[in-house]
């Protein structure tokens, strides 16, 4: 028995590379200028822990202080810096992405959704030259959208019918829950999962993953 999987859907960070250190660099530049809001900057630690959440979730934890205006005009900001560092500079991939990326274009469409502001899928791409890669991409500042609702919409939008999600999180094991598809957990990652449906060492491993799901195995 076959099962013909029409496309793979990415979440974007502790999946499909690593822009920690671009963040923390721009979005302290701004908590600098906002001492009136954050007295210390943000640390790494804070940083890794919001990893996933959705950006209004994020600005809670950072700015607990602020009120939901305040925290909205922050995280604008941080955003903005942070978008515009990271099309320039990228971030760092992980190993043998491209050209994975490119052996699975010839069999998959591929897609992203992140829980990420909008402009963010965009700079990722952008720096890192991967237009010719996806299909399409969705997140979370475009919509207010969970991931999972956006992993549906993303399928609908492309009329796929038959997709997995590959992420680092529960919270992307979850999103492929509501979306009915396999989960695929990227262990590499910043995050953990409960039950994955299967488990990816490396990104470069995912071919074969791919073609275990496919043959039912």
């Amino acid at each position: 028995m076959t099962n013909k999987i029409e496309a793979i859907i990415f979440d974007l960070d502790g999946t499909m590379w690593n822009a920690l250190d671009g963040i923390h660099k721009t979005w302290n530049q701004v908590v600098a200028n906002h001492r009136e809001y954050r007295q210390e900057p943000i640390s790494f630690q804070e940083l890794e822990g919001c990893l996933g959440l959705p950006m209004t979730d994020i600005a809670g934890r950072l700015f607990p202080k602020t009120t939901a205006e305040q925290q909205q005009v922050l995280m604008d900001e941080c955003c903005a810096v942070e978008n515009a560092y990271l099309s320039e500079h990228g971030g760092i991939l992980y190993p043998a992405l491209e050209e994975t990326l490119m052996g699975l274009k010839k069999s998959y469409r591929l897609f992203v959704v992140s829980n990420c502001q909008p402009g963010y899928i965009e700079s990722f791409i952008k720096a890192h030259k991967l237009e010719k890669c996806f299909d399409d991409i969705e997140c979370w500042g475009n919509n207010l959208l969970s991931k999972g609702e956006n992993n549906k919409l993303i399928m609908e939008r492309n009329n796929v019918t038959s997709a997995v999600y590959v992420g680092d999180t529960a919270g992307d094991e979850e999103s492929a829950r509501v979306a009915g598809i396999p989960f695929i957990y990227a262990a590499y990652g910043f995050g953990k999962a409960k039950a994955p449906d299967y488990i990816l060492e490396e990104f470069a491993k995912l071919p074969g993953i791919m073609r275990q799901i496919e043959s039912g195995v």
